[in-house]
């Protein structure tokens, strides 16, 4: 059969909904949202294989080439499966899977800045006009000049100067990139598909935003304690009416205006921002309708912060399927993932202090001659992701296993349990992941000649208790603890205290109005470093480019591009002597 070339990606493109017709066949059909939620018939996937085939729109509503170029573009992985050659230094062969587009242009296309290194957007948008050394109407706002004014000028983009570039590394000034940027030997066909997304690729702004507003929403879960809703809300109301004030105050006082334009520019300095509250009701199965219901209504940029006691999942999957940013939730069971991409969590949760103990377990491993590591979990979601998390990085020593002991429902960790694992498993280590209920097993522990060298507890579960530990016990137990040092952290009180207003703090946690305050400086500051394209992507973009940040609560917070746990360690400490103890490490802080 002869093909002309210019149907042939016409064709290319039917041979590939084919195939995903066929996974829609295998794998969708017994897919739902929600427990509750039917899986499509037959006929709706012989619909959905249908509108692939004839006009080129995946069941998700995109275009059929657009994803085979996102696949080009994000993966370095041809239309046809194959990697992508590139070249490196002009020459030098490598594949394209190691070097993609998104690893120096990112995820929106929008440019990276790293340091004193700027790489440009790679969008149709941008590349399709002139570059001039100033981003007009923004020619005097400092963060917005320094960026422009460093990237050569050059004139627009053609498809063919945008082939030749890709191909060969020559701009349409005939300057050489081939040294900072690797080139790729692409068909006609593949290249066709490729600028075809980068034409597409953030080109209608993100939903939630209009010349006047941006819109954000919170997710609570009902059924949360009211305190700790309202210590989530506050620091995330107070931002929204400080930025909104300075809106209004900048249309009557000059001076106002001249400083919001020289942090903001005129576009986000004008823009208001609102914040709904979206209230999720009954079994989590159910919150996925509710959030489509919620989203219907009124679309929002990004959700911005949140709180559950309990599950979070389905929030985390309605922002990955419909890419909606969510800006630090407060949650104790983040879903851990290595490739989800629109939720950015504190850290992986609780589950991160049970991998915290197995690095520090590891680093005193040759003192234990062989002698067992016994780990005692409470049957509850809570002691499962402790465990679970030291077991996971337990196995990537290749030390042997710990022995593994579970607390059923209504089981006390008593004192005689304690004796009876000493005398029989003679540990060189113990691990309870237990309650407050848990401590009194260990009043006897300093008379007990055979005890572990090292008995560890995790101290958000044991909560409070923590700061009640009898003296005698404090140089015998240590705790996971996932935050800064209290005695180091009170010059971030300030934090609380702003945003409070005034009002006394005894009815709120000023652990959850710190970690709200962070999401608010986080989403802020990103905001500001956008120079007005709000995108979605660009939005994680930039905030994955921001060195580490101190504030309140953890040690350290940042993103790597890419990354979605903000903070990624723990302290091992133990309580110290006196009626008024500190809290003293027993280790650095012990990281991923």
């Amino acid at each position: 059969m002869k093909i002309s070339s210019q149907n042939f990606s016409t064709f290319l493109t039917r041979i590939a909904m084919a195939h995903l017709l066929v996974l829609l066949l295998l794998v969708w059909a017994p897919r739902s949202h929600g427990a509750d939620e039917p899986a499509l018939s037959a006929e709706e996937i012989q619909k959905f294989g249908e509108r692939m085939y004839r006009d080129g729109i995946l069941p998700s509503g995109a275009p059929m080439q657009d994803t085979l170029g996102e696949r080009m573009y994000r993966e370095g992985i041809l239309p046809s499966g194959e990697p992508m050659q590139a070249f490196v230094s002009g020459d030098v062969p490598v594949s394209g899977t190691s070097f993609t587009c998104i690893s120096c242009h990112l995820r929106s296309g929008l440019g990276s800045v790293e340091g004193q290194v700027i790489t440009p957007p790679t969008n149709g948008r941008i590349l399709y006009q002139p570059r001039e050394p100033f981003i007009k109407g923004y020619e005097h706002v400092p963060s917005f000049h320094n960026y422009a004014v460093d990237l050569p000028p050059r004139p627009a983009y053609t498809d063919e100067s945008l082939a030749e570039l890709i191909t060969s590394g020559i701009d349409p000034t005939g300057r050489s990139v081939v040294k900072v940027m690797p080139i790729y030997d692409l068909e006609d066909r593949d290249m066709e598909i490729l600028i075809a997304y980068l034409k597409m690729l953030s080109e209608q702004q993100s939903p939630g935003v209009t010349e006047s507003e941006i819109k954000f929403a919170t997710v609570i879960v009902e059924g949360t304690d009211p305190a700790a809703i309202e210590s989530m809300l506050v620091p995330l109301e107070f931002g929204v009416s400080r930025k909104n004030s300075l809106a209004t105050a900048s249309g009557t006082n000059d001076r106002v205006a001249r400083m919001g334009y020289n942090m903001l520019g005129p576009d986000l300095l004008q823009k208001k921002f609102s914040l709904a509250r979206w209230i999720l009701k009954g079994p989590s199965s159910t919150w996925r309708a509710q959030l489509d219901a919620y989203y219907q209504v009124e679309p929002v940029f990004a959700l911005l912060g949140g709180i559950s006691e309990g599950d979070w999942e389905p929030v985390h999957r309605f922002c990955e399927e419909n890419r909606i940013p969510n800006i630090l939730p407060i949650v104790d069971y983040p879903v851990i993932s290595d490739h989800d991409w629109y939720t950015l969590y504190f850290s992986r949760g609780v589950r991160q202090e049970g991998e915290s103990a197995a690095r520090y377990l590891h680093g005193m491993y040759d003192l234990f001659a062989g002698r067992a590591i016994v780990q005692v979990s409470r049957d509850s979601r809570k002691g499962h992701a402790l465990a679970d998390g030291f077991r996971e990085v337990w196995a990537e020593t290749n030390h042997p296993a710990a022995v593994d002991i579970i607390l059923k429902e209504g089981e006390q960790f008593t004192a005689e349990r304690l004796q009876q694992i000493i005398t029989e498993l003679k540990p060189a280590a113990l691990i309870v992941w237990d309650d407050e209920s848990a401590l009194a097993a260990f009043d006897g522990l300093p008379g007990n000649a055979d005890r572990p060298g090292v008995v560890l507890a995790s101290g958000t579960y044991v909560g409070k208790a923590l700061w009640t530990v009898p003296e005698q016990l404090r140089d015998l137990l240590s705790f996971t603890y996932p935050y800064r040092l209290p005695q180091d952290d009170v010059r971030y009180d300030l934090a609380v205290r702003k945003v409070l207003l005034g009002k006394s703090p005894d009815p709120y946690d000023t652990k959850l109005i710190k970690q709200s305050y962070i999401a608010n400086e986080l989403m802020g500051k990103a905001l500001m470093e956008m120079r007005g394209e709000y995108y979605r992507d660009f939005f994680f973009d930039v905030i994955g480019m921001m060195p580490d940040e101190y504030y309140p609560l953890y040690e350290r917070v940042g993103f790597g591009p890419g990354q979605r746990y903000a903070s990624k360690g723990c302290f091992i400490v133990q309580l110290g002597k006196g009626e008024k103890p500190l809290l003293e490490r027993r280790s650095e802080w012990v990281t991923r």
